[in-house]
């Protein structure tokens, strides 16, 4: 339990950015998994940079690491080119 009024508003500010965190992955993690089951090239080639984007600026947040967005999108990369 907090003692502090500093205490009890880190407490808050915690608890949005979590949510606000938890929020913004599964959102990341939604778009991956559309991108995977894409089977048009076409298609996926349009959601490919919005996908990146999404993964940027999860890790330039730190809400994933920056080699995991970056084996994400190296993945993903092939997964299109490889579709015909």
């Amino acid at each position: 339990m907090a003692n502090h009024k500093s205490a009890e508003k880190r407490n808050r500010q915690t608890e949005s950015r979590r949510e606000n965190n938890k929020y913004y992955a599964k959102t990341t993690r939604n778009a991956v998994k559309k991108l995977r089951t894409t089977t048009e090239k076409s298609a996926a080639g349009e959601l490919l940079p919005r996908v990146n984007a999404m993964l940027d600026r999860l890790a330039k947040k730190n809400i994933i690491h920056r080699n995991k967005a970056s084996n994400l999108k190296s993945s993903l990369s092939k997964h299109v080119n490889s579709l015909s």
